[in-house]
Order: structure tokens, then sequence, then C-alpha cells
């Protein structure tokens, strides 16, 4: 694992008393509308931000080539250099956005890191349901809130509430929300309002770890 500094985007207080880190999803970048929006309502939060790219995105910003993201056998010890270069795992939550949220998870409780967040975590495939993405939930230390939309294809509320989930583990449901929160016009909601929600219940969260 090559020791280059990582090129951090931060938001919020320098100073704040805990910093959460998000990884982005397979395919779209730290500066993507969704993770631009959430990094502002954490920070209304109290949150100090810091988002950083996979070192395949990395790659993708630079030549403009879209490519699939590497393995996790790549992509979890980059996430121990990234809090390393952070200064340390007692002040940060560790998370991120499906597929980066994912990757925070199976990492989370050998890293010591205050706490864990996941944005529309991939239970599952869409469309197959029974290609679980769940063992290692079941036996996870650190504490841990997943937001999660009732329409995310990733795993519905019923799918969920079948599975074995370790009691570290909160989940706070984003109404009506996509895998990007995104909701039904006819809900009356928008995507704006779920993720400010979602960033609520992140602040609350992080209260409790402090």
């Amino acid at each position: 694992m090559s020791t280059d500094p990582i090129s951090f985007l931060f938001d919020g207080d320098a100073n704040a008393k805990l910093t959460i880190v998000l990884a982005h999803g397979a395919g779209a970048p730290m500066d993507s509308p969704f993770m631009n929006e959430m990094a502002v309502a954490l920070t209304k939060g109290g949150l100090r931000v810091a988002r950083f790219e996979f070192p395949y995105m990395a790659k993708r910003r630079l030549d403009g080539k879209k490519r699939g993201p590497d393995r996790a056998p790549v992509l979890i010890p980059f996430l121990g250099e990234v809090v390393s270069q952070l200064g340390g795992p007692e002040m940060l939550i560790l998370g991120g956005k499906s597929m980066g949220g994912r990757m925070a998870s199976m990492v989370a409780d050998d890293l010591g890191v205050a706490g864990l967040v996941c944005l529309g975590y991939p239970f599952h495939p869409p469309g197959k349901p029974d290609n679980l993405r769940t063992e290692h939930l079941a036996k996870l230390v650190t504490p841990t809130l997943i937001c999660h939309g009732t329409r995310d294809p990733f795993g519905s509320p019923d799918e969920v509430a079948g599975y074995e989930l370790s009691d570290a583990i909160r989940l706070h449901w984003v109404e009506d929300g996509e895998h990007d929160f995104k909701p039904r016009k006819s809900s009356g909601r928008t995507q704006s309002q779920n993720i400010s929600d979602a960033a609520s219940a992140i602040s609350d969260f992080a209260i409790t770890l402090i």
C-alpha cells in the first residue's frame, strides 16, 4: 500500500469533536451532488466532514476514463491509510455511500473508529435478494447507523427486518427514499429533505459517541 498523501476534501469546523469520513459509492466521485449536499448538511450538525477517493476513482479524475471499482482486498487497506493520515481513529466516524459504506463496515472494528455510518447500505444486489452482503454485520461491534431508503432496491424494510444484524447497528429509514434517498413526487417530500433528515439522525448518533 502506497503511503502517498491522500487528497481530502474537508467541510466544517476543523476543531469539531468528531470528523465523519465519507467514502464515495462505486460509480460517483466524492464531489457528486449527493455527496456535496450530504457534507453541507452534516456540517450544520456540528460535524467536520472529510471526503476522499479510492485510487480507481482518483485515476478517473485525472484521465477521464471510467473504470470499475477495485476489489475489497485493495479498497480495505486503503481505508486504513485514510484513517492513519487523518491522525488516528478515536475521533473518527468512518462511513460512506453504498459501496463505500460497505467497505467501511468491513474494517471499522479492526481500525477502532468511534463509529460507522452507511448511507444506503447494499444489503444485496438489486433483484438478487438471496445474494446477501450481511454476514459480517451480525458480529459488528462498532456503534453503527445505517441510513436507508424505504424504496431502496438494495434492501427493503421487510427484507432488512429478517436479517441477523448486530445490536450495535441502528437503522434510520429514509421516507420513500431510493438508493440516493430520492423520493417520489407523490410523496410530498424532496431529496433535500431526506438528506437533511438523514444528516440530523447522524448528528444525533454522533452525540452518543462523544
